[in-house]
């Protein structure tokens, strides 16, 4: 391990056996957490080329199980989001996109620091059950066309092991590791094919186009290596997706996006990943095509069926969802006021986001608790003009005191300007096929 350690520090390329050897001497603990942590920092410095990060990839994948969806016919589409604030895409995303006849398998996880997580934000649904043998979620996909599991301790071990190292020891944000963690889940859920929503700017990882580009290049080339095809839409995270923050205002969010009534900016990006998903399954020739057929399946109420649907079968309260009042929002609220006229120039997604971290919503820690009612509405986005005592946003807690530690946040978050500005572009490139 001290000579690959080394070889690496020096900017040699490893051997594919080197790579295997140092993820499965991790796993089974012949490999301590120490020399681990060191290999991790000569690949944040050196990084990997092509092949290694392949291979990389494909080793992390084979730590543990690997569920095989090969019973199930037709092209499986997974999609993926580096992570943002108010992100409920999949909520959205997944139902609309069954409704259209695709099979999409996704394992999703928790949120950490200032993102959202989509299992957090499904258990807000009384009974909803993420956690499953692997032929209970093959058979929900096979009959509901859509199931959502959690990672469980069998399916890539190596990434669970790995993510924990990296998050204490600086080494997250690194191209290559952000690749292979992705990739490796994706293709260890039996995808064929995986549309990856790439954020970039203030509330995400990624903070430029350049690096955003450049990792989207990385995942394109590592899923060719790997007989996968995967399309990255590079979307901006200036500001919050939608209006709402946190756990249940978010999936109040989604359950009126799957009714045509949702924020522009959220059905726009729901619309355009989903219709990327429909063509690489072979449904649209087409991008246009495939959105005209998911702009029909919000109309008709299609695609809020099939949420109802799945929400049946994978144990969860469907009054919830029928009836989206009844999702418990946290007791205490605070209105956020505007403090002099003028339009909104920006309204930071990582603050925003922070801020209902310190409502409760997000984890600090690994070990927090979440408190799935505490969140924020925005009564306001970016371009919007407000008088000074407008309310801009609604702040939720389950304790008063908690206000006064977001309230810092949101001051930061907010910038005015005289003049009017424009919307921010949201889709802002594409890449693979």
């Amino acid at each position: 391990m001290v000579e690959i350690i080394k070889k690496k520090r020096d900017g040699e390329i490893l051997t594919d056996e080197e790579i295997r050897s140092v993820v499965s001497g991790f796993v089974d603990g012949s490999v301590p957490d120490y020399q681990i942590s060191a290999w991790l920092m000569t690949i944040f410095f050196k990084g990997l080329n092509d092949k290694e990060t392949a291979v990389l990839t494909d080793a992390i994948m084979r730590s543990g199980d690997l569920i095989d969806l090969s019973e199930i016919p037709g092209i499986k589409v997974d999609k993926h989001s580096t992570g943002g604030v108010g992100d409920k895409t999949t909520l959205v995303l997944g139902p609309l996109v069954a409704a259209a006849g695709v099979y999409v398998p996704k394992m999703s996880g928790r949120g950490l620091g200032h993102t959202g997580g989509t299992l957090d934000k499904l258990e807000s649904i009384p009974g909803f059950n993420t956690n499953m043998t692997t032929d209970h979620f093959v058979n929900l996909v096979k009959e509901h066309h859509i199931a959502i599991c959690s990672q469980n301790d069998r399916l890539v071990p190596a990434d669970k092991k790995l993510y924990a190292l990296r998050d204490v020891t600086g080494t997250v944000d690194n191209i290559s590791l952000i690749a292979s963690s992705v990739m490796s889940k994706k293709l260890a859920c039996g995808a064929d094919a995986i549309v990856i929503d790439l954020k970039v700017g203030d509330g995400a990882f990624i903070k430029t186009i350049e690096d955003a580009e450049k990792l989207a290049d990385i995942m394109i080339n590592t899923a060719k290596q790997m007989n996968r095809r995967l399309i990255a839409v590079i979307s901006s995270m200036e500001e919050p997706l939608g209006h709402n923050i946190g756990n249940a205002l978010e999936v109040r969010e989604a359950i009126d996006t799957l009714k045509g009534h949702g924020p522009a900016d959220l059905t726009e990006l729901c619309l355009t990943l989903g219709s990327y998903m429909l063509m690489m399954a072979g449904k649209t020739a087409t991008f246009k095509e495939g959105k005209l057929i998911l702009e029909q399946l919000l109309a008709n109420g299609k695609a809020f069926e099939k949420l109802v649907e799945m929400t049946i079968a994978q144990g969860g309260d469907v009054d919830y969802v029928k009836s989206p009042e009844k999702l418990k929002i946290a007791p205490c609220s605070f209105e956020y006021k505007a403090e002099q006229n003028g339009y909104i120039a920006k309204l930071s997604a990582m603050d925003i986001g922070l801020a209902s971290v310190r409502l409760g919503a997000g984890r600090e820690t690994k070990e927090s608790i979440i408190d799935l009612g505490a969140g924020i509405i925005l009564k306001k986005k970016v371009g919007d003009y407000v008088e000074k005592g407008d309310t801009i946003a609604l702040l939720y807690a389950s304790d008063i005191s908690l206000f006064d530690k977001a309230k810092i946040y949101m001051d930061d978050a907010v910038l005015y300007t005289s003049h009017q500005t424009d919307v921010p572009e949201l889709i802002l490139a594409v890449k693979g096929g």
